[in-house]
């Protein structure tokens, strides 16, 4: 029955993509069973557990709908939404979410005055003096700036690059363990995706280069506070992959470089290496603030061309007020000295923790960026027995494909008094789930 619909995979998440690549290219249309869990599990070579995770998934994103003994069925107008992150129960200190210090982000000042505008801004969608800081802002850490555009925000641009360049059923090669919201995204376009191993330098060029020869028709990955495992390319790394890339010269390769500003590590880019298809996205909402729904795109010609003609036909451009707001903060001294402490302070903060972890013999991975990831055997029991603790962190099964497990923990607001406790509590937390763990 799985051949018969066309379902692959070994993991939950590998089996979910394959059902909605199913959906999405009308195998499975509305109203048409799947196999019980246990019948495609034998098929698979998977445990019940797997297939069962996969249609938990699958009932979350709206895309199947369970009909007790009528079994699980392909609801009837299937769509695909983003998991949200649970609510932090009372009392916690947070630890998940993976944003900033509210202390070292500036306040915002939208313009006082704002004329009403005469029509549309299709003909003119960029600020002059907002592209203008963007091309700066992209020519100080020696990214090429021969074409700029703008998006809202990195998923909103990566989104249009991945749909405007590939078709359903292409694979895209993403980091494992990598950025959550992501992995979501990539199915929800009716791609697939293959994973590539990463390290504290980024991604391996041995993983990439199986996932390239595997198929993949385009990469994103991020050059330095990459999430969850705060890793960042180095100069050695980088050259490796660019000797991978260049066998295969029609990959897109997308750079999501959304903590550029504070993640605590040189710049290091693929984009240095005059690749044929490339892209780079930078934000600001980590360092200047959320409500900053902006990015900048630097990027080959043909990619600026699909990008702008895709959005034209959608939103159009970005707001002007937005861009005005972020061309100030951009172009300001005070913000700039602001945020040159928050990275800083960022770094003190992250470094604590895994310095604090390590006096207690745990390894831990975090060498730019806001976040510390945990090597762990059990996440269920490390996130509850820290909850029982006052923490409240990130269970890594949200960040993974194939990577083993861990826990994420956001060090942006850990003061290094608070990291001594937590890697105490870590330490004890480890002990008893280790003893539960072993019988």
């Amino acid at each position: 029955m799985a051949e018969q619909y066309g379902i692959t995979g070994g993991t939950a998440r590998e089996i979910s993509a394959s059902v909605e690549g199913r959906v999405a290219d009308g195998t499975l249309r509305p109203g048409s069973s799947l196999p019980p869990v246990r019948r495609l599990a034998e098929e698979l070579g998977v445990s019940a557990g797997t297939v069962a995770a996969a249609y938990k998934e699958l009932r979350g994103r709206g895309v199947v709908m369970t009909l007790g003994r009528g079994g699980t069925v392909v609801a009837s107008a299937p769509v695909v939404t983003s998991r949200r992150p649970p609510r932090v129960p009372s009392g916690l200190r947070d630890l998940a979410g993976g944003h900033p210090d509210p202390a070292c982000l500036p306040v915002l000042n939208p313009p006082a005055r704002v004329e009403p505008v005469p029509g549309s801004h299709r003909a003119a969608p960029r600020l002059a003096a907002l592209e203008e800081a963007a091309r700066d802002w992209f020519a100080r850490d020696g990214v090429p700036t021969g074409s700029v555009t703008f998006a809202h925000g990195a998923l909103d641009c990566i989104a249009r690059l991945l749909s405007t360049e590939l078709k359903p059923g292409d694979a895209v090669a993403v980091e494992d363990p990598g950025f959550h919201h992501l992995l979501d995204l990539v199915p929800a376009l009716a791609l697939r995706m293959l994973p590539v191993a990463v390290d504290d330098e980024g991604i391996r060029p041995e993983a990439l280069r199986a996932a390239l020869r595997a198929g993949a028709r385009a990469l994103v990955c991020s050059p330095r506070a990459q999430s969850p495992l705060g890793a960042r390319f180095t100069v050695g790394r980088r050259d490796e992959l660019l000797s991978v890339l260049r066998d295969f010269p029609d990959v897109l390769v997308v750079e999501d470089d959304h903590n550029a500003d504070i993640a605590g590590a040189a710049a290091v880019s693929l984009t240095s290496g005059a690749l044929p298809r490339w892209a780079q996205v930078r934000t600001v909402s980590k360092h200047l603030g959320i409500d900053l729904r902006w990015a900048a795109l630097a990027c080959d010609p043909a990619t600026l061309a699909r990008h702008d003609g895709r959005m034209l036909l959608t939103s159009g451009w970005v707001s002007h007020i937005l861009q005005t707001t972020v061309a100030d903060l951009l172009t300001d001294p005070a913000v700039t000295r602001l945020v040159a402490g928050a990275a800083r302070t960022y770094t003190t903060r992250r470094d604590a923790l895994s310095t604090a972890l390590e006096q207690h013999g745990i390894s831990s991975h975090g060498v730019s960026g806001l976040n510390v990831w945990v090597p762990v055997r059990d996440e269920s029991a490390v996130v509850n027995g820290l909850r029982t603790r006052g923490w409240w962190t990130a269970a890594g099964t949200r960040f993974r494909i194939a990577s083993p497990p861990g826990v994420r923990v956001t060090t942006a607001t850990l003061t290094p008094a608070e990291s001594r406790v937590l890697a105490r509590d870590f330490a004890d937390t480890l002990a008893e789930s280790q003893a539960v763990y072993g019988g």
